[in-house]
């Protein structure tokens, strides 16, 4: 069974594009937040979100791609480019069966099925564009960047709602620790449509205002767009070629609440269970976390019962919490793939993003937040939490080089927890 490790990342996110200028604006706090431009919000109450507004597809995408490809696909092709790139990897070394592609999203390329919707209403069935037609279906995701790059494994779009990008990832390692493929390019990719923040609208969801995770004036999410994409390697391959690895992919959790389909559990049994089998399967202890990316939506119900679960697992230790969703919005399914770079980029430069608008401590959210600023801190183990609709409760274990114990990835057996 092969260890599984990250060689490279790249993101496209509202504060940057690039794992530098992401981390970099991350750090300084910037907030991703502005008028919606996407689509028009005169007939709704809320008219702000997170949206990708210095993303160019002929930067990264010929023009015959660019062409064929929706902006949920353009967003998951330069991702996996910078990737690439970021890892070393050459085309002949990707091109083959030894190389596969995962991809999570929760709404795809539905903004280009809407478009073709609005036109066949307002202006009937010959306004439908035959270019854009063929765009629209989230089975593409993965196939466009698998013929970026020749890649000719397995190819796999896991549609896991807000827990996408960390299903996807989980789902890419066990492809590598299983023999499966040598490399897998996998990540999450999501685009702002005006059905899915209508939704948020009418469920009293988005903020007026500020994203404020774990604060006690809390009001809600921001919707946000973009795409996270890791490249996961074989230790052999990684060897092979002479690669250094940015840093280990250990274990993961995946489990569901089944409660209600936008409540969690008030006790957050899902999510625990996620979190504990995180853990288990990375052959650690929760003493052995140092931080939490946590989903950290910035809902009422969602950021207490995640404190909660945290506060029950750890007890007297107190690994360090952010949420990076108060700066680039709810990402939806790119969500923790994007929150995957950070954890990678954390446990390269030894410095924890802040969680912004952090000002008045809930007691309900009695975790050790990094509020208003970024903090050094000495890193070796981080989980990355994702906590979606329906009880979708994904966590995926990331480490420095040489942490986790041989047992890293042993699927953990039924009642077996940390």
């Amino acid at each position: 069974m092969s260890r599984v490790f990250v060689t490279g990342i790249g993101v496209v996110t509202p504060v940057g594009i690039g794992k530098t200028d992401f981390f970099r604006a991350l750090l300084a706090g910037e907030n991703g937040a502005a008028e919606i431009t996407l689509f028009p919000t005169h007939d709704l109450e809320r008219s702000h979100a997170c949206e990708v507004k210095s993303f160019s597809p002929r930067e990264h995408l010929t023009a015959a791609e660019a062409r064929r490809m929706g902006r949920a696909s353009a967003f998951a092709v330069a991702a996996a480019r910078m990737a690439v790139e970021d890892s070393g990897l050459s085309t002949k070394q990707l091109a083959g069966p030894r190389t596969s592609v995962v991809i999570g999203t929760t709404m795809g390329e539905a903004n280009v099925l809407g478009e073709l919707e609005s036109a066949w209403i307002h202006d009937g069935q010959e306004a439908v564009s035959l270019r854009k037609l063929p765009t629209y279906g989230s089975t593409l995701l993965p196939i466009h960047v698998a013929r970026a790059f020749g890649a000719r494994g397995m190819v796999k779009t896991l549609p896991a709602a807000c827990a996408a990008g960390n299903y996807a990832i989980g789902y890419a390692a066990d492809q590598v620790r299983a023999g499966r493929a040598d490399i897998v390019l996998t990540g999450a990719t999501e685009v702002i449509e005006r059905l899915q923040y209508a939704g948020f609208v009418r469920l009293g969801a988005v903020t007026p205002d500020l994203v404020r995770p774990f604060d006690a004036d809390r009001k809600g999410l921001c919707v946000g767009e973009g795409a996270g994409m890791l490249v996961l390697e074989s230790e052999e391959s990684m060897l092979r070629r002479g690669a250094t690895p940015l840093c280990e992919v250990g274990g993961y959790g995946l489990a569901c609440d089944a409660h209600h389909i936008t409540r969690p559990h008030p006790e957050g049994e899902g999510s625990e269970l996620a979190m504990r089998a995180a853990l288990t399967s990375s052959g650690l202890t929760p003493a052995q976390v140092d931080h939490i990316n946590a989903h950290g939506t910035a809902t009422r119900a969602n950021d207490a019962v995640e404190a909660k679960v945290i506060k029950k697992i750890f007890g007297d230790h107190r690994p360090l919490v952010t949420s990076i969703k108060s700066m680039i919005g709810h990402c939806m399914g790119a969500a923790s793939a994007i929150e995957a770079v950070a954890c990678v980029m954390t446990l390269q430069q030894g410095v924890i993003p802040p969680t912004m608008n952090h000002e008045q401590l809930d007691p309900e959210c009695d975790v050790d937040v990094v509020a208003g600023s970024a903090r050094e801190a000495d890193v070796k183990v981080i989980l990355n939490n994702s906590l979606a609709f329906g009880g979708y409760d994904a966590v995926v274990c990331f480490a420095k080089n040489g942490v986790f114990p041989e047992t890293v990835g042993r699927a953990p057996r039924a009642g077996e927890t940390s």
